[in-house]
């Protein structure tokens, strides 16, 4: 079969593969029916583990599955590709001997002279800016959908010079995104510079964005350079863009629509070179009906939006993110969280986020005594098994996990005084105790 497709083709099997050793990621032709007809040596190290690949199937291949990808839950290139025969590209999870890993799938048509489908062009683009497996670094994490849709988003952006803007709620991870998008950028080995907008005054902004003169105003003993100069080649980030005062965002929109500033104190103009990258979790578009943020910028920063979910919107990440951040933080190495403890996080809402699922591991960590991260430790906020908590007994513990029922009846009265609106009678009706015995668990409490 293989060699009736190779000659429709004009080529031979030999030739198919030779000609994919010129490309340096992992590369394959594929017959109309998933079969392997050629691979590169790219493609055979990573998912050949020592085997044969050829006449597999690539869904076997790559995935492990006995039937295409479509009818397995996911976005099939090549069934798109056949379909529409034009190019398609889409982010997959794959298996490889490092465990599953993003890869970024171009499948590309390929037709003979008389215009025929014979085969498809593979290629794999290795995600190197996101892991899907615990790993050390500071680089995303993450394989739920939400993720994945996200992350696409970004690869789509990055080759480009396209402003991108980034979108969500306080501490998903929007600079590790900018990171993700300069990263895969052409000017990758050019500075990354961050500026955090939300802290600077109006003069400072100023001064920190375009950089002064000796003798520009009291105390500019010397001339300063400007972050805008500090990212000459690379990528700028401006992070809570919508934190600059008005009178600045003139100043920027004039940057951004002539690519030239100058010094404060200046004269000459100068030019400026980075790559544009905004996040901000407020609502801009409201902003500018509320005249707080100027329209002409807003259109400038967005042409390409991209929303970051927040943790609650990819649960399946939960356990991921968990063991990835034990690895980062210092001295949680040999720290772990208990089963019964992480089907609590599960139930909460995380209002700030990865941001604050590193805070509860990183007190977690300071409280225990043996490694192990248990509900005991978790913060109050966490404990809020299911609504119907306050006039149950809490049931969540498992067998294994013994809590002393003195310490179990802390963590109930911690959680119920936080909640309960009433006074401590109508509380202490409510747990059936006198308000004296009440008053006397409050106090040891405190």
């Amino acid at each position: 079969m293989a060699d009736l497709i190779a000659k429709d083709a004009g080529l031979s099997i030999a030739e198919l593969s030779s000609l994919l050793d010129v490309i340096n990621e992992p590369a394959t032709i594929l017959a109309l029916d998933y079969r392997i007809l050629a691979c590169n040596q790219a493609y055979q190290s990573i998912y050949g583990e020592g085997g044969r690949v050829l006449e597999r199937t690539c869904y076997d291949v790559s995935h492990g599955y006995s039937v295409p990808c479509d009818q397995a839950g996911e976005s099939c290139p090549l069934k798109r590709c056949h379909e529409t025969g034009q190019r398609q590209r889409v982010l997959h999870l794959h298996n490889t001997p490092d465990g599953e890993e993003h890869v970024d799938v171009e499948m590309n048509p390929v037709r003979n002279a008389q215009g025929e489908l014979v085969c498809y062009l593979e290629i794999m683009h290795l995600v190197k800016e996101a892991r899907a497996t615990p790993g050390e670094g500071d680089g995303m994490v993450g394989r739920s959908p939400a993720f994945s849709r996200m992350l696409e988003m970004l690869r789509r952006a990055a080759p480009s010079d396209i402003a991108v803007l980034l979108l969500g709620e306080s501490g998903t991870g929007k600079e590790l995104a900018a990171r993700a998008v300069h990263d895969g950028s052409r000017r990758a080995r050019g500075p990354f510079i961050t500026v955090e907008c939300s802290g600077l005054t109006e003069s400072l902004f100023e001064s920190e964005l375009f950089g002064h003169e000796r003798g520009a105003f009291t105390g500019a003993v010397g001339r300063k350079k400007g972050l805008i100069e500090a990212a000459r080649g690379g990528t700028l980030f401006l992070d809570e863009i919508g934190e600059i005062p008005l009178p600045q965002q003139v100043k920027l929109l004039r940057l951004i629509e002539t690519g030239t500033y100058r010094t404060v104190g200046g004269i000459e103009p100068l030019h400026a070179d980075f790559r544009l990258v905004c996040a901000t979790h407020r609502n801009l578009k409201q902003l500018v009906d509320q005249g707080q943020f100027r329209q002409d910028l807003y259109y400038r920063i967005s042409a390409f939006p991209v929303t970051l979910p927040a943790l609650s919107e990819r649960p399946e990440d939960l356990t991921l993110l968990i063991n990835s951040l034990l690895v980062r933080i210092p001295g949680a190495e040999q720290v772990s969280v208990t089963e019964q403890a992480v089907k609590v996080l599960r139930q909460y809402s995380f209002p700030g986020n990865i941001r604050e699922l590193r805070n509860i591991l990183e007190r977690g960590m300071l409280m225990t005594d043996d490694g192990r991260i248990g509900v005991q430790h978790l913060p109050p906020e966490c404990l809020h098994v299911a609504e119907g908590a306050a006039s149950a007994p809490y049931s969540g513990f498992p067998d294994e996990e013994v809590i002393p029922l003195d310490q179990l009846e802390r963590y109930y009265l911690q959680r119920i005084t936080s909640r309960f609106s009433g006074d401590n009678r109508s509380l202490a009706e409510h747990l059936g105790v006198s308000e004296r015995t009440l008053y006397r668990k409050l106090s040891r409490l405190k």
